[in-house]
């Protein structure tokens, strides 16, 4: 494995002393709408020197925390078998030092190679996902290793009654049904995005392995436009805030990504900002439990 070398914000510490390690997977091949989530993982890493390691929301600071930043893995673009497996043998690598891996995308199927290894480790693994879109197709376009297919190859992977679903807004019918059919969806309606549900989640998840994947388009393009399939309707900072505290802080959780920044849609840098907060206050939440 070859890897990009930056660093988040007060991710100071090497691989052996670390607890949590973060890595990028700057994939975006098999995005369907507009591309650019490749430049994510720098921007967020660039651009975080713009906030603080102390959150006020939880008061902690990142560097009360040992977190190695190993910088973005080199993956080839094309076919998606490769940066999969790719993904996945760093995956395994941090699991094996027995710490957390925090992966940032890149396109959601990323999200495949991660949580392929941390199943492989842990066996019984919960997903989390928060979202505008099902992601639950088949295949698409006659692909079924799409950004649009990820939590399908998931539920492939785990079964029924284990994927537990927020913010979603977009998706074909099927998909839908089949979220109600198989796993726990908690979709937006006319009154905007609810995560009442994830209280639900933490109840029934508790003492259990989890996975927490955030595609950032479960925020409303009002607040992050910087996203390749923006969908109106969407959270706001603080419903995603509050939501990502309160699993991090409550499960076990034994891997996580934040991913489909595509820094370039807003030139403010609003987007990337958000990203990086988020980030930010994921790790203190997953990297602080007694």
């Amino acid at each position: 494995m070859e890897f990009e070398a930056t660093k988040f914000i007060g991710a100071e510490s090497c691989f052996d002393d670390a607890d949590i390690v973060i890595f990028g997977a700057p994939f975006d091949s098999t995005t369907s709408f507009r591309p650019g989530a490749r430049f994510g993982p720098s921007a967020i890493r660039s651009e975080s020197f713009g906030i603080e390691t102390y959150s006020p929301y939880q008061d902690r600071d990142l560097t009360d925390l040992s977190i190695c930043d190993l910088g973005n893995l080199e993956l080839c673009f094309g076919a998606p078998e490769s940066p999969l497996a790719d993904i996945e043998e760093c995956t395994q690598m941090i699991l094996d030092g027995g710490k957390l891996p925090v992966m940032l995308g890149g396109e959601h199927l990323v999200t495949l190679g991660a949580f392929r290894a941390v199943q492989k480790k842990y066996g019984d693994v919960h997903l989390i996902q928060f979202d505008a879109h099902t992601d639950l197709r088949e295949d698409y376009l006659g692909n079924p290793l799409s950004h649009a297919c990820v939590v399908r190859r998931c539920h492939d992977i785990i079964g029924d009654g284990k994927i537990w679903q927020f913010g979603i807004r977009s998706g074909e019918r099927y998909e839908f049904e089949f979220a109600r059919e198989h796993g726990h969806i908690y979709p937006t309606d006319v009154s905007g995005v609810s995560f009442e549900g994830v209280n639900d989640a933490v109840a029934a998840l508790k003492g259990k392995k989890v996975y927490l994947t955030i595609d950032l388009d479960v925020l409303d393009p009002a607040y992050f436009c910087g996203t390749g399939t923006p969908e109106a309707g969407g959270a706001t900072f603080n419903q995603i805030l509050g939501a990502i505290i309160k699993i991090c802080s409550s499960l076990d959780i034994v891997g996580a990504d934040i991913n489909e920044l595509s820094p370039h849609y807003d030139q403010s840098g609003a987007s990337t900002a958000i990203a990086c907060k988020l980030l930010r206050e994921l790790l203190l939440a997953a990297g602080n439990k007694p």
